[in-house]
């Protein structure tokens, strides 16, 4: 052992030891106090942030949505605003129909009349095939109910029963909605019976 005695200013006393202890365990508490704070905090902010990226999402989908059903009804007024104008011309269509329908085009007088009422009924069909309307002409087709009106029955052993014979009325869809029915005669089987299969 060595006989060195210690200075009075390097011999520490066992009270001091236990005091800088004991400051040593408060410093370390208000840090884990201000751990424990920051913490916190931060579960706080990411929370927030989470609250308010599911709000900012839901307005820009409700937006978007809104946008969406706007521009639906948008291509619906444009497909469908010409409906009622459409259903006010088809009796001008009918009407140069039947003038072809009941002249006759072996009259040299008149046949000048017919070339130019059959020139007026094409360009007007070409003029509302343009704004989607289409023509339902179904001679010699099945009946369809969905775009037929039938108004009367005939027999008929040549054709099929529930054929359309005879079309009184040409119908009219416009962009794939039916605007008028067409209005046929329909063919039945020659024993008087009606097929209710079709």
């Amino acid at each position: 052992m060595s006989d060195e005695k210690q200075s009075p200013e390097e011999i520490v006393e066992p009270q001091e030891v236990e005091s800088g202890a004991e400051e040593v365990a408060e410093e370390l508490t208000e840090d884990q106090q201000r751990i424990i704070e920051l913490e916190a905090a931060v579960i706080a902010a990411e929370t927030k942030f989470t609250d308010q990226k599911d709000s900012v999402m839901r307005a820009i989908a409700d937006a978007d949505n809104a946008r969406k059903r706007a521009q639906g009804e948008i291509d619906k007024a444009r497909k469908f605003a010409l409906e009622k104008f459409a259903g006010e011309l088809l009796p001008v269509a009918d009407n140069l129909e039947r003038a072809l329908q009941v002249a006759n085009p072996e009259d040299e007088a008149i046949k000048p009349i017919l070339d130019g009422v059959d020139l007026t009924l094409k360009s007007f069909v070409n003029t509302i095939e343009k704004f989607g309307m289409t023509v339902i002409d179904p001679q010699g087709q099945p009946f369809n109910p969905e775009q037929h009106q039938a108004m009367s029955m005939q027999e008929n052993a040549e054709l099929p029963p529930n054929t359309v014979l005879a079309v009184m009325q040409k119908g009219y869809e416009i962009n794939g909605r039916l605007l008028r029915p067409a209005m046929v005669m329909v063919t039945r089987a020659p024993d008087g019976g009606v097929d209710t299969q079709a």
